[in-house]
């Protein structure tokens, strides 16, 4: 393959319940999205109240193909029109996992082309290169040099962790969370309250119908390890808070109001908690840019405060988060970093290629 920025990526996700496939043209560092689909497996188990390993990967397996077909109708390509595979392989559920690097391939094998391996949390990082907020998300540059170092916090259902990232594929982990991460906070509160699942997008409609009808939030939750010297987290203490509140207040449980205060408290415990240990990481480390990821990061309060604060306190420093549809899992994002891989020469053979659900970066 002689030339490294003209390229047709085709990006595989299935790290977690989502089955995704994209394509991605790269002309000259310029980016365009052909197709970007996602077959979300949210209702088969929420019944769970929690990803069913075992039913997901069944539920990849019989996607897979399905998705890749949309994709390239989508695209309007043909299979043969595609230069380079990209697939996760890990961080994620194993049995999810193998079911894409599977595919991968044998598409490999039958179309005679590359698989470059992808870390799941630095897809999330470079799905900031797939549409900035404000930018066309058809069509991006890829040759942007001016904001490292940066500090990039990647928050999902699994990951609470701040990043230095000093360059492309050049990280340093400065925190992660010791036990519950954000999105998992989330989801066991929400269980809590009796709300269903995932808990992230119900506690934040809650929140909002709080917020617009201007109840007042006398409710007062902890902020774990805010203050302290780390970059580390921890929240299954705000979990274990909110679930005393609630036995301490029985009657008061499936009261609306009770929960839309709730809701409130715990939304805005988790944003204080990113937001000054991201703040702080970034003034110890004097970066050019802050950077998200990850799905917790569609939170619309979450944004409208990160994007505040940093205006406010460093309003010399750049501040990327994702367009919300890249925020949660996508094939996109995987094709994005499988380029950035490609160039670095990441190419891997593809019976070498292998799951691995603790991945680091």
């Amino acid at each position: 393959m002689e030339k490294k920025d003209n390229l047709t990526i085709l990006g595989i996700e299935t790290s977690c319940d989502d089955t995704c496939i994209a394509i991605l043209k790269i002309k000259n560092y310029q980016l365009k999205i052909l197709s970007n689909i996602v077959s979300s497996q949210v209702k088969i188990h929420r019944k769970y109240g929690g990803v069913y390993p075992a039913l997901a990967k069944r539920e990849h397996q019989k996607n897979l193909p399905l998705v890749f077909k949309k994709a390239l109708r989508r695209a309007k390509l043909s299979s043969k029109k595609i230069d380079l595979i990209a697939v996760t392989i890990g961080p994620g559920l194993e049995p999810c996992l193998w079911m894409g690097i599977n595919f991968a391939k044998a598409l490999s094998n039958k179309l005679k082309l590359p698989i470059v391996p992808v870390n799941h949390i630095e897809a999330h990082i470079l799905a900031n290169w797939l549409s900035p907020v404000g930018e066309n998300p058809k069509s991006q540059t890829l040759n942007s040099k001016d904001i490292f170092p940066a500090i990039c916090l990647v928050v999902s259902g699994g990951h609470t962790q701040l990043i230095l990232m000093k360059s492309y594929g050049h990280y340093k982990i400065l925190g992660e969370t010791r036990d519950d991460a954000a999105g998992e906070c989330f989801d066991k509160t929400a269980r809590i309250l009796g709300l269903d699942y995932p808990g992230g997008p119900i506690i934040e409609a809650y929140a909002s119908k709080c917020q617009m009808s201007k109840l007042k939030c006398q409710i007062e939750l902890p902020r774990p390890m805010i203050y302290q010297k780390n970059y580390d987290f921890s929240f299954s203490g705000l979990k274990t808070a909110v679930l005393y509140k609630v036995k301490s207040e029985k009657r008061k449980k499936k009261e609306e109001k009770f929960i839309q205060a709730m809701c409130v408290e715990i939304q805005q415990a988790i944003i204080d908690v990113l937001i000054y240990k991201t703040l702080k990481a970034a003034r110890n480390y004097k970066v050019k840019s802050i950077i998200l990821g990850g799905g917790v990061t569609a939170n619309k309060e979450l944004r409208k405060q990160f994007r505040s604060n940093v205006k406010a306190q460093m309003s010399n420093v750049k501040f990327l988060v994702p367009d919300k549809k890249y925020c949660t899992d996508n094939a996109a994002m995987v094709a994005v970093a499988g380029y950035f891989s490609f160039k670095r020469g990441h190419t891997k053979d593809p019976e070498k290629i292998e799951a691995n659900a603790n991945l680091r970066l």
